[in-house]
């Protein structure tokens, strides 16, 4: 399946080429002071420290992605408050905060270096392909709750970043190797040169290259089912200096991959779902360029262009193909001493593709939807170095509904130079998707010659949020942060999937039934809950970091509603998710992490709560290497995380996995 050869060669090749290189850096250790005054970019789209940000943000470093153990992004960010991270198939991953979690996330908005990876197809974002050198991530920027005012649509229950390090930040070459007993084997190679004069470049540059196999899952009985999974990866990144004020990045990746899913697949000649060995086929590429200009320290311009293309072939859904074309142009300036405005426009055009099977089908196999927007926010300071209110909006027309509007105001106080308080009212969208749309879905025989099917909705409406959020942040001490915010969300507009009357239907042959169900927007809801985060140093050498979130979700139909689906999202998040992780720096170079995680029930699926120990143990004898075995699920041979809602993939447990592996930087 993993096309060794290929691999074996890119490795070999960029290897000899990295032999010369200069040893990496060192990781560098942040305090907690040190680390609440981290810059992140999310909330106002411009560097800011953490500690005053006016929002629920949190910031996993490069060092907390190596010591977490994690093997994928969406594993990684288990350690972010608030983040509810299930694995739902065996490349499948559920990533939501603030609920309403499933196979595909529809008000999670995901961007990889600022370009979107959400698709608008489903609504949602394929984890499986959301990978890069770990060792290239700078930093992954999470904020809980709306971002629509800057972001757009979508980023209606919060917006994840992941920020790759320049091309001058990694310099020299790593690789990386290891095998286990689920990550069955695994390698990265990466190699990061300069171009011009050796005394004074101008240009910067990396190359890298990954790939890994992994085994199956695992039934609830503790089978093995077929899920072998592999994936192979490259990319690069150019960064230039242009000239004093003027930069220009230029990223791109490829990808491909297969992975083998057991699948229950009914048809009209064969009504009772038959279990399938499904190898999902899925391929892919990017390229950005983006300009950045820097005035001064007040004025700057900023102009970033991508092109994304996606390709998935499977069993029940057939071929997909998605191409993604955007362009955002964004001004950041001064205007008097106590505003900063930062404004932007964007339009993007996204094709997608989808010939569809006999059960699952697109009534338009394909469609063009373009998207069109302009943002304005101004922070204002109220009071110097203590108050300070920013309100903005961002304005967006789509081909689906017209135009959206989603204004936010966020007030900050910040007494010392240690506690910040901050209020936010945000109003976001999530705009409908092709399947909202054009959706038409048969599922299994409900009884002999009779079939349900899920159609989609040609006057569907953008689902709205009205959220309102209040936070605190302290450091008492200087080994202690504390981190927390509280917020109630009001749902309007809400899917909901009403049920039709039947109606015979000749053909396909042979002549059946078939029980309709339309998707429609007729349900409201409030979201309430706390979020709690904090960080001690008991020693220079250990530092220990937790989190706990309470959600609850209460759900209402419209009177005239006869949902019969959608209504069990009430159910579908876990009230309590809560972790420990324990980071030590042992005598001798031995880097020691322990992970206790608590994730409470899932009613809506009958999905047990469960508790969980993640470990891993490294030996960094000198700089340059790194031995490490890690090991995840640690306390229970098996469990189940979610369930896989409205497709044919059948449920399957989380199985107990270690691994061990070796990193040389040179």
């Amino acid at each position: 399946m993993i096309r060794k050869s290929f691999l074996t060669a890119v490795m070999v090749a960029l290897t000899a080429a990295a032999w010369a290189a200069e040893p990496a850096a060192d990781l560098t250790e942040l305090s907690l002071e040190e680390l609440m005054n981290v810059k992140v970019t999310l909330v106002s789209k411009k560097a800011e420290p953490l500690l005053s940000t006016p929002a629920a943000i949190t910031v996993v470093t490069s060092d907390d992605i190596r010591r977490s153990g994690a093997t994928t992004i969406a594993d990684v960010l288990r350690l972010v408050p608030g983040v509810h991270v299930a694995r739902i198939g065996p490349s499948d991953w559920g990533v939501a905060a603030r609920g309403f979690n499933g196979i595909y996330v529809n008000k999670m908005l995901v961007m990889v270096d600022g370009r979107s990876v959400y698709l608008p197809l489903f609504s949602g974002v394929y984890w499986n392909r959301q990978d890069t050198a770990f060792e290239d991530i700078d930093r992954i920027e999470v904020v809980r709750g709306p971002g629509g005012a800057l972001w757009g649509a979508n980023a209606i229950n919060g917006i994840i970043n992941i920020i790759t390090k320049s091309a001058k930040d990694t310099q020299g070459g790593t690789l990386q190797l290891g095998a286990g007993t689920e990550e069955e084997v695994f390698g990265t190679v990466r190699y990061g040169g300069r171009l011009g004069d050796a005394a004074t470049p101008t240009a910067w540059y990396r190359i890298y290259a990954k790939y890994f196999e992994r085994d199956g899952l695992v039934d609830q009985a503790g089978d093995d089912l077929a899920g072998d999974w592999g994936f192979r990866r490259t990319g690069f990144r150019v960064d230039w200096d242009v000239s004093d004020r003027d930069t220009v990045t230029l990223q791109g990746d490829y990808y491909e991959g297969e992975d083998l899913s057991e699948t229950a697949i009914s048809s009209y000649a064969s009504p009772v779902p038959t279990v399938f060995e499904d190898e999902s086929v899925s391929q892919g590429g990017n390229v950005l360029v983006r300009w950045q200009r820097s005035v001064d320290d007040q004025t700057e311009f900023a102009l970033q262009a991508y092109y994304d293309v996606t390709s998935d072939e499977g069993l029940w859904y057939g071929k997909i193909i998605d191409t993604i074309a955007d362009i955002d142009f964004q001004h950041r300036f001064r205007p008097h001493d106590r505003h900063e405005i930062v404004w932007g426009a964007g339009v993007r055009r996204t094709v997608d593709d989808a010939p569809g099977t006999e059960m699952f089908g697109l009534t338009t196999a394909k469609r063009t939807v373009n998207v069109t927007s302009a943002f304005v926010q101004d922070e204002i300071t109220l009071t110097p170095d203590l108050l300070a209110l920013t309100v903005g909006t961002k304005l967006e027309h789509n081909d689906y509904t017209g135009f959206e509007y989603q204004p936010s105001a966020r007030l900050v106080y910040t007494p010392t130079g240690h506690q910040t308080l901050w209020a936010a009212v945000s109003r976001a969208v999530r705009t409908p998707s092709r399947v909202d749309r054009d959706l038409s879905f048969t599922g299994p025989a409900v009884a002999p010659g009779v079939y349900t099917r899920l159609l989609g909705n040609d006057d569907f409406e953008s689902e709205e949020l009205l959220a309102f959020e209040l936070g605190y942040r302290l450091q008492p001490v200087e080994t202690v942060t504390l981190d927390a915010t509280t917020f109630y969300h009001d749902y309007d507009n809400l899917r909901t999937a009403e049920l039709g009357v039947p109606f015979p239907e000749l053909a396909p042959t042979p002549p059946h039934m078939v029980v309709p169900t339309t998707i429609g927007n007729k349900m409201q809801g409030e979201a309430y809950g706390f979020e709690l985060a904090a960080n001690w140093h008991p020693a220079p050498w250990w530092l220990i970091r937790s989190g706990y979130t309470f959600y609850e979700l209460q759900l209402h139909l419209d009177a005239d509603s006869v949902d019969t689906l959608e209504r069990q999202a009430e159910d579908e998040a876990p009230q309590n998710l809560a972790f420990v992780h324990s980071s030590m720096d042992l005598p001798g170079a031995i880097e020691l992490d322990l992970v206790v995680r608590y994730v409470d029930t899932v009613p809506a699926f009958d999905v047990d709560n469960y508790l969980e120990l993640d470990a891993r143990a490294a030996w960094r004898p000198s700089e340059r290497l790194e031995l490490f075995v890690a090991g995840s699920n640690l306390l229970e041979a098996h469990h189940q995380e979610y369930f896989p809602k409205y497709i044919g993939i059948l449920p399957v447990d989380v199985q107990r996995s270690v691994y061990a592996g070796v990193t040389w930087r040179f």
